[in-house]
């Protein structure tokens, strides 16, 4: 049965994952790239300035919710799991080292797509019990009109939350305590479970409190151990890069001597990963976002740019380059297994330590961050509900718990399904809602606005 289930599900997904989904993905980031004027190359210093450079006057600002940054820590939980060290592996091993090039581009008009996601869910977003909430669900019933869309999209999300955003999680981690301690399934999902239960019984406050100590560290250190390892295989950057570009764009022979990699594997593999990684168009971010306390909706949407930019152009790419400098792509070594290999390959033992390490805590961080994503999901569906969160809850960490123990082949498969499924509406609402991110944006950029900022109602 279960096999029977797997072949319908990879059918699915090859026609959700296929040519005419990725050109989609593309044409939406560039039609927003396009018609606001390219800022994610023409506007670098002003989204710096309201991104990073905003930190020391509006990391505590709390008034009517959370912060900008907690808003984007607890996005980038959400995003920075597993695809940042087993996605990447995955994306070369299926794909090559050209897939790393595709990446790239999907990354570059992502910035915008995610922007644009971010910008509409501040838009349109509501204010209850002294915070804010939104997401693509309350833009598809505001904005596009379509109270269809928004609860197809809420009942995607949620079902998404159990799965890629908790079971596929938690599963890493198990595997990652073994081999680290050789802690047993049971034992992991249980202290996953305890954990994870103490946080998010806080709401938003607490996830995004915790998500702002976690992801700038870890981030801070996985920089650290790639940049180290980089350097001390310095001399083998530049063929490094030489593979990326050629492979992107001709035939290659596989890693182990396996079958040839095609520029179509290398381009969907490279698609695929990196909207795994970033999320951007899949509307799950902007559901965090929606809760921050912003001056103005573009200006939230620019920690959108630099969501994608950290996640995918920095950690995705320092992480692929590690594991082609290292020497072990062609080793036979498949997901994090190959990443730990390249890291202890270049730093020794502890080099596999720090990638299980930083696999345990990503992947804690982005449990958190899906656990309120499904939450919000759920209150749209159901509002005025305490118990059905409460349930949720309750049916949230018994998930955790059963993704440390259990096989989850067909998980996988189906998170991908999902991933796919949450994309169609939101893409689609994006593009009917173009006209308010486009007229947004160039009121936003007016020196004039830019001055006066005046936050908007909710």
């Amino acid at each position: 049965m279960f096999r029977r289930i797997e072949q319908i599900n990879e059918a699915v997904n090859q026609a959700l994952w296929g040519p005419a989904t990725l050109l989609l993905f593309l044409a939406v980031g560039f039609w927003f790239s396009w018609k606001t004027g390219w800022p994610q190359l023409t506007k670098i210093r002003l989204i710096f300035r309201n991104t990073l450079g905003s930190l020391g006057k509006n990391r505590r600002q709390k008034e009517n919710g959370i912060s900008p940054f907690q808003a984007m820590s607890t996005a980038l939980a959400g995003t920075m799991g597993v695809g940042n060290i087993t996605g990447i592996a995955t994306a070369m091993t299926l794909g090559g080292a050209g897939s790393i090039f595709w990446m790239w581009v999907s990354a570059f008009f992502g910035m915008m797509t995610k922007y644009a996601e971010v910008l509409l869910a501040v838009r349109y977003r509501q204010k209850k019990d002294g915070g804010y909430f939104g997401g693509p669900m309350y833009y598809m019933e505001k904005g596009v009109g379509s109270k269809f869309l928004a609860v197809l999209f809420s009942v995607l999300c949620l079902a998404a939350s159990l799965g890629m955003g908790n079971m596929t999680q938690s599963n890493a981690i198990s595997l990652a305590a073994d081999q680290l301690w050789s802690f047993p399934p049971w034992f992991t999902g249980l202290v996953t479970a305890l954990v994870i239960g103490l946080v998010i019984i806080g709401g938003i406050r607490r996830i995004a409190a915790v998500t702002e100590c976690m992801i700038p560290f870890l981030s801070l250190a996985y920089l650290f151990c790639s940049l180290l390892a980089l350097i001390l295989q310095a001399n083998r950057l530049p063929e490094a890069f030489r593979q990326i570009f050629s492979c992107a764009f001709t035939p290659s022979s596989a890693f182990a001597g396996a079958a040839g990699y095609t520029v179509s594997q290398a381009l969907r593999f490279g698609f695929a990963r990196g909207i795994f990684s970033n999320e951007a168009g899949l509307g799950s971010a902007p559901i965090a976002h929606a809760s921050a306390d912003a001056s103005h909706p573009a200006a939230q949407g620019m920690w959108g740019i630099f969501e994608v930019f950290a996640d995918t152009l920095v950690v995705c790419t320092l992480t692929a380059l590690v594991i082609l400098t290292s020497g072990v792509a062609d080793g036979g070594f498949t997901g994090a297994g190959m990443t730990a290999a390249a890291f202890s390959a270049v730093l020794g033992p502890w080099g596999g330590k720090m990638v299980c390490f930083s696999l345990i805590f990503y992947a804690v961080a982005a449990i958190l961050g899906w656990s309120f994503y499904g939450e919000q999901s759920l209150s749209y569906l159901m509002p005025n509900r305490k118990n059905a969160i409460f349930l949720y809850r309750a049916f949230f960490l018994f998930c955790c718990f059963l993704g440390a123990v259990a096989r989850l082949d067909l998980v996988w498969g189906i998170a991908d399904t999902l991933n796919g499924l949450m994309a169609a509406p939101n893409l689609l609402a994006l593009l009917c809602l173009s006209d308010v991110v486009i007229k947004t944006t160039r009121d936003f950029l007016s020196p004039k606005q830019r001055f006066f900022f005046k936050k908007p109602q909710g």
